[in-house]
């Protein structure tokens, strides 16, 4: 599920910055997702990886508040680069004449600091909070299930629900496989 994860967003990537006729701003926010959810995943999956291979679930204090950090960082900005592809796709379908006057180049780039900037300040005090006062509520079971649910499966499934059913994604992802086959040949 990691690899398909990030293979699929590595594609969406490529594929947006292949083809010029995708230089918009959906698939700007759209290369975006792909690249937090990327990172996203690869704060903890990997060694998770790494604990059931080794049979091990040590971390180390400075180790733990990193990966939190990160964790809570690119869970945030999830959050917010997929609200702001909710407002570009309220533009596209509310205000179809204004939109590129409205969703101009420093627009598309302001919503993505703000969400980066949003993301270090209003998650983290409160993210930490909740993670260190719920370890003795729950289940370890329960809290696996739902941390594999959030930190695997949903980005892992973000590249076939917002582009991999899109024709202009398929078309540009056909084209550079075509090239790389007939490069190869």
């Amino acid at each position: 599920m990691y690899l398909i994860t990030v293979f699929g967003n590595l594609l969406i990537i490529l594929a947006v910055s292949s083809a010029s006729h995708l230089h918009t701003p959906m698939y700007f926010f759209l290369t975006n997702l792909s690249f937090v959810d990327i990172c996203f995943t690869s704060t903890t999956v990997p060694k998770m990886l790494w604990n059931i291979q080794t049979q091990s679930k040590v971390i180390t204090y400075t180790d733990c508040i990193n990966q939190m950090y990160f964790f809570i960082l690119w869970a945030g900005l999830d959050v917010f680069l997929l609200s702001v592809m909710a407002y570009d796709r309220f533009v596209a379908i509310c205000h179809p004449l204004h939109y590129t006057v409205i969703m101009n180049p420093r627009l598309c780039g302001l919503l993505v600091l703000v969400s980066w900037i949003m993301s270090v300040f209003l998650f983290f005090c409160t993210s930490l909070g909740v993670y260190l006062s719920s370890a003795a509520t729950q289940s370890s079971h329960s809290s696996a299930v739902a941390s594999v649910m959030y930190t695997v499966v949903t980005p892992m499934l973000n590249p076939f629900i917002y582009s991999l059913r899109n024709k202009d994604i398929k078309r540009a992802l056909k084209r550079i496989i075509g090239f790389q086959q007939c490069k190869g040949h």
